[in-house]
């Protein structure tokens, strides 16, 4: 048989709600950023783009996977400007034996 207290909301414990409306924006987007390391900004992008990755996202969510492609994107022009730099060293170092 259940006790009368076995709800986690009969306790009597006062619940805090709070909305957007409670909140300054501003100091909800920098609570935000700082928490989650991202900035909310506007972007327009083709109607082919958003459609693709919509239907790509599933579950997860299309904004999500637009900013791991361009995560994806830096990382790959890190590299190639690392192995850039690498071919400038070896072509310096074989120019200054010759």
């Amino acid at each position: 048989m259940k006790h009368a207290n076995s709800s986690p909301t009969s306790d009597n414990t006062p619940r805090l709600r709070v909305g957007l409306k409670d909140v300054n924006q501003p100091a909800f987007a920098n609570a935000l950023t700082q928490q989650l390391g991202k900035h909310r900004i506007t972007i327009m992008l083709d109607d082919a783009v958003v459609r693709a990755y919509k239907a790509r996202a599933g579950g997860r969510g299309y904004q999500t996977l637009i900013n791991e492609t361009l995560r994806r994107g830096l990382q790959a022009d890190a590299a190639k400007d690392d192995l850039r730099e690498v071919v400038r060293q070896v072509i310096r170092e074989e120019l200054r034996a010759v």
